[in-house]
């Protein structure tokens, strides 16, 4: 469903883009049934994300983080000096 968490299992290309709105980031690439699924800052889920990804330094809680800004811009810096090719892995959590 759009505007929520659905990625199924499976490796998934991310591409490096920039638009107006969130600036420099990545995109998922080739998930099934879903489009522009991003990853970009945000250290609230709830309240920043809708279906996209945010890394962070440091989890603080279900869904919340910190420095997601600084998480964000050391992996497109390590990304883009390395000219690294870098896939995404979805897998089902089975540690409940």
């Amino acid at each position: 469903m759009p505007n929520k968490s659905c990625i199924p299992e499976g490796v998934y290309a991310l591409t490096v883009r920039t638009t107006a709105k969130r600036g420099l980031h990545l995109l998922v690439n080739n998930v099934p049934k879903r489009s522009l699924i991003l990853i970009h800052p945000a250290n609230n889920a709830l309240r920043e994300l809708k279906g996209c990804i945010a890394p962070v330094m440091q989890l603080t809680g279900e869904g919340m983080g910190e420095q997601s800004r600084v998480a964000c811009e050391k992996l497109l810096a390590h990304i883009l000096t390395t000219k690294s090719t870098v896939t995404l892995t979805i897998r089902e959590n089975n540690h409940k």
